[in-house]
């Protein structure tokens, strides 16, 4: 084992570097691991330029809260709580509790008022450095949420489980209730969109509806691959038109925009249906929607905002990856090095012309 790790640091607005962190002093209740992948989220792009989220970003601050890697040291009490071994292939939570505020102890974490999130909020000025996925190692906290994969899911699909498919989860089934027989209508087929299709498809929705742009057309095919009964190019058809005539005049029990513009809210609104859900988790970058409020107020339409995943989510995240029905690992559309961070920063940003990623990952092993 190396005893240094580099690492992709923000040290301000627009501001990224490689630099080299010596690996923490450990004790018997936390542990360190060697990064396999982590994945680029959409939301990186924004920590990156500086946009705020719940607070001012703690710069520097090292990149990366979705990872996937092996335990290379862990202490004894950390192993027995979490049941885990050195060596095992796991998955980090975005979030973890500090453990009294409200949030935390109400159980939820995610909301927490100190902000412990994985690549985001952490600074890495002083030790034990390695709270980001852009790194050789990351230091597992003694409250980290840590998961045993196992060594059937390649890291391709693990490093997808937390921040990908477990938000899916819980946005989609336990939050936006999706179950038997609802018709589901998801804005937006990026990585989000994707996983929220084998989410609803696994529910027992029907039919599930997948709504995209001309830019969007090899997202949409792998829509149906995911289990898609109808995708819409909302640039060539009118997807009220379209989500109306499935539905027999019905429209959408539930209904989820993750294309990250405000039309895509507005949009969400025009396709529900009495009684609908829509679940709300894109990030808008402070743009604001003009929403029909009147619509929602006459069908008794349940807006609901919806921000990260937990382990209840990520679960059964777990069980589906590990189950294969969808080609997760397909989402996968760039590996780039830590060196190429910025790229893939770019990528994912939709900053690159001629190029439609879905998913980006990091390899520091490249």
């Amino acid at each position: 084992m190396r005893k240094r790790s580099r690492a992709v640091v923000v040290s301000g607005p627009g501001n990224l570097e490689i630099r080299e962190f010596p690996l923490p002093e450990l004790g018997v209740d936390d542990g360190l691991l060697e990064v396999e992948l982590a994945g680029v989220c959409g939301s990186d792009p924004g920590i990156f330029a500086g946009r705020l989220s719940r607070g001012p970003r703690p710069y520097p601050i090292i990149l990366g809260h979705e990872i996937v890697g092996r335990i290379v040291q862990m202490g004894p009490e950390a192993q027995k709580r979490l049941g885990v071994r050195e060596g095992d292939r796991v998955v980090l939570e975005y979030a973890f509790p500090c453990g009294q505020c409200e949030s935390c102890i109400s159980g939820r974490y995610t909301l927490c008022d100190r902000n412990f999130t994985y690549g985001s909020m952490i600074t890495c000025k002083d030790p034990p450095y390695l709270f980001g996925g852009y790194s050789d190692y990351v230091y597992i906290h003694p409250r980290a949420m840590v998961h045993r994969i196992g060594e059937e899911i390649p890291p391709e699909v693990g490093v997808l489980i937390c921040a990908v498919l477990g938000n899916a989860i819980r946005w989609l089934r336990q939050i936006g209730g999706v179950s038997i027989g609802h018709a589901v209508v998801i804005v937006g087929p990026g990585q989000q969109g994707l996983a929220a299709v084998a989410v609803a498809k696994e529910s027992g929705a029907e039919p599930v509806v997948v709504i995209g742009l001309s830019q969007d057309r090899k997202r949409l095919s792998m829509a149906q691959s995911f289990g898609a009964d109808r995708t819409v190019n909302a640039d060539v058809e009118d997807p009220i038109k379209v989500v109306s005539e499935l539905t027999g005049g019905r429209m959408a029990d539930v209904v989820m925009d993750v294309s990250g513009n405000p039309r895509g809210a507005e949009l969400a609104l025009s396709l529900a249906g009495r009684g609908a859900t829509i679940v709300l988790p894109g990030i808008y970058k402070g743009h604001k929607a003009h929403l029909d409020l009147d619509r929602a107020v006459f069908h008794e339409i349940t807006l609901v905002g919806v921000y990260s995943h937990d382990f209840r989510a990520v679960r059964p995240a777990i069980q589906m990856a590990r189950r294969a029905r969808y080609p997760f690992g397909r989402m996968i559309t760039h590996r780039l090095p830590l060196e190429e961070a910025r790229h893939a920063l770019k990528l994912a940003a939709g900053e690159v012309e001629g190029e439609t990623p879905i998913k980006v990952v990091l390899d520091p092993k490249l």
